[in-house]
């Protein structure tokens, strides 16, 4: 039976990959006048762990720059985002677990201080029993490891949990860690996240396709 929710958080419980473009681009056209397109955020930085972004942008720098900026980057993108919106159908959703026993967490690429300001803002911070932040395991997605590790801390087993995703990165690491996931179409085009392994692609939480496949899941022996 469906047991265990896992939720990724940027373009997941809220769609945020508009400011989180903004300010990789404010950032670069202070540096040095680089023009960032969204093309080249969608391909290489959403849903990515900072380390890899700053590899694509500055591969020639050192560690402790790549570090400088992500920090920079994500300071700004906490200024840019003092409000924020849950997906719709999020709060209904998380409802519906809570009253049929079960247990959800976020599991995420971003780091630690982004996620408790998000969850914060949206007023969600109580809703998950854990939040898993990638940067902190030693692999993290498109590695399974994070969705495995968040698999643990909910004492969940893959077929008996449901994963929500947006981004390639995130869809690999949770169909790799055994889980039906669902796409968000909320930074990627539907094909894109059908082709990384989506098993059902969807607008926001209200699709009633969603719906039918927890009531089949909960309703598995």
């Amino acid at each position: 039976m469906l047991q265990a929710l896992l939720f990724d958080l940027d373009g997941t419980l809220t769609d945020t990959d508009k400011l989180h473009l903004l300010a990789v681009q404010q950032l670069l056209h202070e540096e040095d006048g680089r023009v960032f397109t969204e093309e080249q955020f969608k391909a290489h930085a959403s849903g990515r762990a900072n380390a890899d972004m700053c590899r694509y942008l500055f591969p020639d720098r050192p560690v402790a720059e790549h570090e400088a900026f992500a920090s920079r980057k994500e300071a700004l993108f906490r200024q840019l985002s003092p409000q924020l919106k849950p997906l719709h159908g999020l709060l209904a959703l998380l409802d519906y677990a809570q009253a049929h026993g079960m247990r959800s967490a976020v599991v995420t690429n971003a780091p630690r201080r982004n996620a408790e300001h998000m969850l914060g803002v949206l007023g969600l911070a109580e809703r998950f029993e854990c939040v898993v932040v990638a940067e902190e395991l030693p692999r993290a997605k498109p590695d399974p490891l994070p969705y495995l590790t968040g698999l643990e801390k909910l004492n969940g087993t893959a077929k008996a949990a449901i994963a929500f995703e947006d981004s390639v990165p995130g869809l690999t690491a949770a169909v790799n860690a055994g889980l039906f996931t669902v796409g968000l179409a909320t930074s990627q085009s539907p094909q894109v996240l059908l082709e990384a392994g989506a098993s059902l692609v969807i607008d926001d939480f209200s699709d009633p396709r969603l719906w039918q496949v927890i009531e089949q899941m909960r309703g598995a022996q």
